[in-house]
């Protein structure tokens, strides 16, 4: 009989997927105390699966229905149940769960987005397009601070997350147009999309793609004012990491504003020693 899988063997696993997949997160993430880096890349690695769906070559309804088994599983997890031994994502989000008291069904706050993407949601506002942001990223922040820990208000500190969140996947917004679009997809609302003169698939006239770029990095700047507020409320390994992974897709959004059109040419990314450079000023106390 082959035996359970151990916390450590997942955790292992958790952190290969992290660092294989989230780049950009994984040099925030290295920065952590053992036992938090060994959390957050369980939590990183179930909201990669749930992703993975979402962007999937499935139908619809096949990831609507595979999106409901995930809200099973967690639904589990968080019902003091006992996960699959042999899937490392949900032994490592259980003994994560069981250290840090991760609030896992802030979950489905993931599945709800990636339901909107397999629909093919459309977002009319800006509101409607940050409520989507708080979906997918502010939830990450929110069930992060419960392995981070916070000093100061709790509720406060779960703004802030949000905000921070918000920031966060607007730059990816902005960054993954042209990779958006080929999956049919438009996140930017579409009475902006409009305002600016753009086409509704965002292809252009470049000059009205570029103002339009302008105005939600904007928008995402002044979430990261917001958001980045949240560091005051960390630990200093929490803060390194938080402000690592900030300071990262902070310098995207900078790059991208200094020359919105160039979103229309593919994926904007930072050099590795750029990177590098964001995380040791954040172990050092700089901020973003």
């Amino acid at each position: 009989m082959q035996a359970r899988m151990t916390p450590a063997e997942a955790y292992r696993r958790c952190e290969e997927i992290t660092h294989s997949e989230a780049r950009n997160f994984s040099y925030g993430i290295r920065l952590l105390p053992k036992p938090k880096r060994q959390a957050m890349s369980a939590l990183y690695a179930m909201a990669r699966r749930i992703d993975d769906i979402g962007d999937g070559s499935h139908q619809p309804q096949e990831k609507l229905a595979l999106l409901n088994g995930v809200r099973d599983d967690i639904c589990g997890l968080a019902n003091a149940g006992t996960p699959n031994p042999d899937d490392p994502v949900l032994v490592g989000l259980h003994a994560a769960a069981a250290t840090f008291s991760v609030p896992l069904e802030t979950l489905n706050e993931i599945v709800t987005g990636c339901e909107h993407d397999a629909v093919g949601t459309t977002y009319q506002t800006m509101a409607d397009t940050e409520r989507y942001c708080r979906l997918v990223a502010g939830s990450v922040g929110r069930l992060s601070l419960a392995i981070f820990g916070t000093k100061g208000c709790a509720t406060t500190a779960a703004e802030l997350a949000d905000e921070l969140g918000v920031a966060l996947q607007l730059t990816n917004i902005l960054r993954d147009i042209v990779e958006d679009r080929e999956m049919g997809r438009v996140y930017l609302p579409s009475e902006d999309v409009a305002r600016f003169g753009c086409t509704p698939d965002i292809t252009g006239p470049p000059e009205a793609v570029g103002e339009l770029v302008a105005f939600v990095a904007a928008r995402a700047e002044a979430h990261f004012v917001k958001g980045l507020r949240l560091l005051d409320f960390l630990d200093h390994r929490s803060r390194a990491c938080t402000g690592a992974m900030a300071g990262i897709y902070k310098r995207l959004l900078t790059q991208i504003a200094a020359h919105p059109t160039q979103v229309l040419s593919g994926r904007v990314s930072l050099r590795t020693t750029e990177k590098l450079v964001v995380a040791a000023r954040s172990l050092a106390g700089m901020r973003p």
